[in-house]
């Protein structure tokens, strides 16, 4: 009998101890597990400081939109480079010029491109007829003032530094001369783009894209040379907010241009000084961001954010033809202050992708009884007989209910995305043509005082004598010809 009794403890015993260790193993397996993902998390950074270099090469740079060609698989390679700061006046936007300071003579400055355990000869050379001192600060660069210091030049003169590229990236580079806002501010910016072993992967088309805000005494679009604001620079008021250093550089005839089904990548940067921007391209959705410009991948972006002095590598396709816009998504940038550029996609049409307009109709949400637009009380009504003058008053009333957004107040319209009224050929050439835009819309490019515009405008939910009097109003002021518009021409353009 206690045989038995021992022999049942025994059992007993064993069936706890073998569960412990079960339980111990799971418990060890998992801990191990989680160790394991955690140690995933953290990438091993290797030392590039001791990269050994195999040759020297003279490293090409780039005028934006432009870049150089990729590395590729080439060895790290003693790099030697040049650049020139030249200030000098360039246009800011139709009729409008402004003194920048740039590194090579275009703002962004030239696009630089190495790999990681490249060591870089830089040469920096101070046009004579500057009149103020500069220096470079790459961001790329590990050491005082990533550059600043070593590189400091006055007008005249040239400097020569060295340094190792040990970490992989996109980075901004700018002037660090003081006050360094200012120098920023005039346009001294510009992109390294860093790339690892082995390069990034081949895309089809490669493009330079940087923002920046400007400062300026005049408003924005006032003509003449414009100099430098330092009050709007330290309110962060921007009078312009542009790509590549205007509101023209990258729209009509510098637009980006791409064949549907391309793959496309942009480096984009935002030099500031002030503003973050919030950037997207209207009609594409990024298939990659390199976050920050470094190893961090997001996919299936819409829009991003990239701080003053940061950047982005951008990937997508271009899938369909059509004019893909860039835009600083704090949308008033883009619209009013100049933060717009256009992707021209040429090709054949996908319409599994996009099929565009394929109906339109009458929404009637109360039903068949419902046969023209409400009105409230803000709706300035026209009796049907007016003198002209009475047309003229009327006229004006709803131009500044539904008109003045665009095109401004005093008809002026906006650079590079609504035309003028003012003085417009387009519009005084054809009374009739000028009827059917209010009823009908308009798409697609048009002309106006000898500059390209391609936007919309949509019809106008106007009666015939709303229309015969704002056309009134428009055609007799800002210069234009002083013809009326009867509520009968109207009449008869809409049958």
């Amino acid at each position: 009998m206690r045989s038995t009794m021992k022999t049942g403890k025994l059992n007993l015993f064993k069936r706890y101890f073998y569960l412990f260790i079960f339980l111990y193993g799971l418990i060890a397996t998992s801990c191990t597990q989680s160790q394991s993902r955690n140690a995933g998390n953290i990438k091993y950074v290797k030392d590039h400081s001791k990269t050994k270099v195999f040759g020297n090469m003279v490293a090409e740079l780039t005028s934006p939109p432009h870049v150089p060609p990729p590395v590729g698989n080439r060895p790290a390679m003693k790099l030697f480079m040049e650049m020139e700061i030249i200030e000098e006046e360039m246009e800011m936007a139709d009729g409008v010029s402004y003194v920048f300071w740039t590194f090579g003579g275009t703002v962004p400055g030239s696009f630089i491109r190495a790999r990681v355990g490249d060591e870089v000869e830089f040469k920096i050379k101070n046009h004579p007829d500057n009149k103020l001192p500069h220096n470079i600060d790459l961001h790329a660069v590990t050491g005082q003032g990533g550059g600043a210091e070593a590189s400091f030049v006055a007008p005249g003169h040239e400097k020569t530094f060295s340094f190792k590229l040990i970490n992989p990236g996109l980075f901004v580079y700018h002037c660090a001369t003081a006050p360094v806002g200012m120098h920023i501010a005039n346009g001294m910016y510009g992109l390294i783009l860093v790339e690892t072993e082995g390069g990034l992967p081949p895309v089809d088309k490669e493009f330079y894209v940087m923002q920046g805000d400007f400062y300026t005494e005049g408003r924005f679009g006032e003509p003449g040379l414009q100099p430098f604001d330092m009050e709007k620079a330290y309110d962060e008021r921007p009078d312009y907010v542009v790509f590549n250093g205007s509101t023209t550089a990258l729209s009509g005839e510098n637009a980006l241009q791409a064949k549907a089904g391309e793959t496309i990548r942009l480096f984009f940067g935002n030099g500031g000084p002030n503003l973050a921007s919030s950037f997207h391209v209207i009609g594409e959705i990024f298939d990659r961001v390199y976050v920050e410009g470094g190893d961090q991948v997001n996919y299936n972006v819409g829009t991003t954010l990239i701080p003053a002095g940061g950047a982005a590598i951008l990937e997508f396709k271009a899938e369909v033809p059509s004019n893909l816009v860039l835009v600083d998504h704090s949308i008033f940038r883009a619209f009013n202050k100049g933060a717009l550029g256009i992707i021209s996609v040429t090709g054949d049409e996908n319409e599994k992708i996009f099929a565009g307009e394929i109906m339109e109709g009458i929404y009637l949400p109360e039903g068949s009884t419902i046969q023209k637009m409400p009105i409230d009380g803000t709706t300035v009504t026209p009796p049907v007989t007016m003198t002209k003058s009475e047309l003229i008053d009327a006229g004006k009333k709803i131009y500044m209910q539904a008109c003045f957004a665009c095109h401004q107040a005093n008809g002026e319209g906006l650079a590079n995305a609504f035309p003028p009224l003012a003085k417009a050929d387009y519009l005084n050439a054809d009374e009739n043509r000028a009827i059917d835009v209010l009823l009908h819309g308009l798409s697609g490019e048009v002309t106006v005082n000898g500059k390209k515009y391609n936007s919309i405008m949509p019809s106008q939910q106007l009666k015939d004598e709303e229309v015969a009097a704002v056309l009134t109003y428009v055609y007799n002021s800002w210069g234009n010809n002083g013809s009326e518009i009867t509520p009968e021409m109207v009449s008869k353009r809409r049958k």
